[in-house]
């Protein structure tokens, strides 16, 4: 069978914990220093613990090292990566190749910061000793086919879910230019989601004040079976700073579409980790942090993709404004609201509104003060639900994993097995001599060996031959279950070392950039790795230069096309003189410049 991974976000311990009790197969966690989130940094020790939680469901953690590293850093780097190989991660994900060769037995995972959209790239990738490549988020799904036809020995990655960055990862150096904060370094500060002026070479302003660059969500539930035909096989969950009602509600959604999937495919896949969640909630993604949702680039160039209005959360559609009348109104539509829910909306300037609901009545809302731009019309939003944020908050453990026990006898005792289905078997032997029951055995047998408690085990069956007349004391039964229990539980959590050896002979071909500044070397084994690889004309990273004419965003996403003006689309005939700029409040100008043979727009400083 094929294994299928949701792979889930992990701010902090208790986030990860909280993806695997709601069906994540894997999670993603950073650690103390060089993850692409600065902001969310753990513990080893959390790590470990979150390792310990994770590998009795057989689910995996990984943790993100993919950062570039200086040369200052490149010990402390080393010493971090042997820490979390110590407390059993399953993963380590890398940007910079002086990483890769420091992680031993973990398996090494290509970010989605190394810049991998072609399956040149990823087979290079391969060959260099990782065993999974995380692919741009930009990529369709019949592109995504295309690399796992070209290298079909290579688990694939694919973002399905969350915010999306408007350039590609691992080429942005707009933050650093802009704020002396490398987005390669964890850093950025969302130089995308800010307000541009689009103006033209003569200065006519073409779109004031708006968030030009904002991408809304993306959400490729609809997708899903798409992209476990196209060869994906990892399906991850952006968000390692969402908080925890985000990881439950959004990873039991994408839980129960692979469930699904796993039901109608029988016998084709099954889920990379063990057992079963039972929610105390429905999971509904439009009640989560979202700025409206796009599934991107899944089936080419969309005219969906940006939230120029706003870059902030406005969650799910519940009406439109019906009437209004002195300090309430009426909503038309079929939502039920609640005291204190958030409600949002955009006015006629294009900003985001929000208002407290202090009062219900049916469909008339009272607000806490009402909102002076609200009229007729308007399209109205929920951004926080008091009643699911509730059922959330509630949800506690409750994934388990079912067993089937098997209680036969021998010769001088009897022997209680117990199966995992698909990992691992235990059995406990007990000599003792047999004991005629004098009535049936049967029910109390049950009984005792359903008593799994506050494990994570549930039993499945328990059989017992028809021909098993013998008397076992209750107390040696549980005794018996126990005994069996504590060691499905050792033996699911031992997992073997999935680590790959860098092999330092393999001749492979670089990957060429237009510009060698785009390869981010930052430190010296970096560029003694191309170097040994046959690569010599090499720069510094944009970090460590400011001269560089590169983009300092190459991106998918086009202004052209988003405002109407594709001319490759049928779009409209542009009534301006290019070059474009986008400028900031403060003055700054940035240069658009539109490679359509590539379909790609490129900003510079």
């Amino acid at each position: 069978m094929i294994e299928l991974e949701l792979l889930a976000p992990a701010r902090d311990l208790e986030c990860g914990k909280a993806a695997i009790d709601h069906g994540a197969d894997a999670v993603y966690i950073g650690a103390e220093r060089f993850g692409a989130r600065a902001a969310v940094g753990n513990s080893v020790s959390d790590i470990g613990e979150l390792c310990r939680y994770a590998h009795r469901f057989a689910a995996k953690v990984y943790v993100t090292v993919n950062t570039i590293i200086y040369d200052n850093e490149l010990d402390d780097t080393s010493s971090l990566i042997e820490q979390l190989e110590n407390v059993g991660v399953d993963a380590v994900l890398v940007q910079d190749m002086a990483v890769m060769g420091m992680v031993k037995k973990a398996a090494r995972h290509a970010s989605t910061q190394t810049d991998n959209r072609t399956p040149e790239k990823v087979r290079w990738l391969r060959d260099i000793g990782f065993r999974r490549v995380v692919l741009a988020r930009e990529l369709s799904i019949s592109e995504i086919a295309e690399i796992h036809d070209k290298v079909p020995d290579v688990e694939l990655e694919v973002f399905v879910h969350g915010a999306l960055c408007v350039a590609y990862s691992g080429l942005c150096y707009a933050s650093q230019y802009c704020f002396n904060r490398s987005a390669n370094r964890g850093e950025c500060a969302q130089f995308c989601r800010l307000k541009f002026d689009l103006s033209d070479s003569s200065g006519k302003v073409i779109e004031r004040n708006r968030h030009l660059l904002s991408l809304k969500d993306m959400n490729q539930s609809a997708n899903l079976e798409r992209l476990v035909d196209a060869g994906a096989t990892s399906f991850k969950i952006e968000g390692r700073l969402k908080d925890i009602s985000y990881v439950k509600n959004v990873t039991a959604a994408y839980s129960r579409l692979l469930d699904d999937i796993v039901r109608r495919n029988n016998g084709k896949y099954r889920r990379a980790s063990l057992g079963h969640c039972n929610h105390g909630f429905n999971p509904e993604l439009s009640k989560s942090f979202n700025r409206g949702f796009t599934t991107y680039f899944a089936d080419g160039r969309q005219s969906d993709m940006a939230s120029m209005d706003t870059p902030k959360s406005i969650g799910e559609f519940v009406g439109t404004v019906k009437e209004i009348r002195g300090t309430s109104f009426n909503v038309a539509g079929v939502s039920s609201f609640a005291n204190g829910d958030g409600i949002c909306f955009i006015n006629d300037n294009h900003e985001l509104e929000g208002f407290r609901i202090n009062r219900v009545e049916g469909n008339r809302l009272f607000p806490l003060k009402m909102p002076c731009n609200l009229h007729a019309g308007m399209k109205l939003y929920r951004n926080n639900d008091v009643v699911f944020e509730r059922l959330l908050s509630k949800s506690g453990q409750i994934r388990k994993i079912p067993v089937a026990m098997f209680l036969t006898s021998t010769e001088d005792g009897f022997v209680l097995n117990a199966e995992i289905k698909g990992l691992c078997a235990a059995s406990f032997v007990l000599k003792a001599e047999h004991q005629p029951a004098l009535t049936s055995q049967r029910e109390n047998i049950i009984r005792q060996l359903s008593k799994l408690g506050n494990t994570v085990y549930e039993c499945s069956e328990i059989i017992v031959p028809d021909d098993f007349d013998y008397f076992i004391p209750s107390s040696i039964l549980s005794e018996m279950r126990r005994s069996v229990i504590d060691k499905l539980e050792r033996m699911s959590g031992s997992f073997p070392v999935n680590g790959n050896c860098l092999d330092e002979s393999k001749v492979s071909s670089v990957p060429e950039y237009p510009d060698a500044v785009m390869y981010n070397i930052s430190n010296s084994r970096s560029r003694t790795f191309y170097e040994r690889k046959g690569k010599t004309s090499l720069k510094q990273a944009f970090e460590l230069q400011r001269d560089t004419d590169v983009p300092i965003m190459q991106c998918r996403y086009c202004l052209r096309h988003a405002l109407g003006f594709c001319m490759k689309n049928g779009g409209k005939k542009a009534q301006w003189h290019e070059p474009l700029y986008l400028s900031l409040p403060d003055g700054r100008r940035f240069r658009l410049e539109f490679d359509c043979r590539n379909c790609q727009m490129n900003i510079y400083k």
